[in-house]
């Protein structure tokens, strides 16, 4: 099935608790991660919290690549969300579950912007998008 964007939610058990806790590291290595998946990486933003845990996101031209953890678990969840044929999230993925050396890991793949879906609802409301695209363009 075509689609606009690919989107996987990552749970990850038995990480790490100190990789978990290290924001530095778990932003170099997040960057990396998007870089590995071929991925333009255009900002990030990440929070240590108090006692511990980290939450941060990297802005990518293809969408973005989210994390939150809970040191105290070695738990991770991870968002890993890109659109078009040039960027693999699953590398991503791969390249994550590594450097948080993950036991265990579950994953739920969703399909964003399926495109039959999409072109019905882009005629639905043509005349809209066109004025729209119109405004850009002039």
């Amino acid at each position: 099935m075509k689609s606009l964007g690919h989107h996987i939610l990552v749970e990850m058990y038995g990480c790490d608790p100190a990789v978990l806790n290290n924001i530095n590291l778990i932003e170099s290595e997040m960057k990396n991660a998007a870089a590995e998946a071929n991925a333009t990486v255009v900002d990030s933003s990440f929070h240590m919290f108090s006692p511990y845990g980290v939450s941060g996101v990297v802005v990518i031209a293809e969408s973005h690549l989210a994390i939150h953890t809970w040191p105290e678990y070695g738990y991770a969840a991870v968002d890993l969300f890109t659109c078009g044929d040039d960027v693999d999230p699953w590398v991503a993925y791969r390249y994550l579950e590594k450097i948080f050396k993950a036991q265990y890991t579950s994953t739920v793949e969703m399909k964003r912007g399926q495109m039959d879906a999409v072109v019905k609802g882009k005629e639905m409301r043509k005349n809209e998008i066109n004025e729209l695209i119109g405004e850009v363009v002039q």
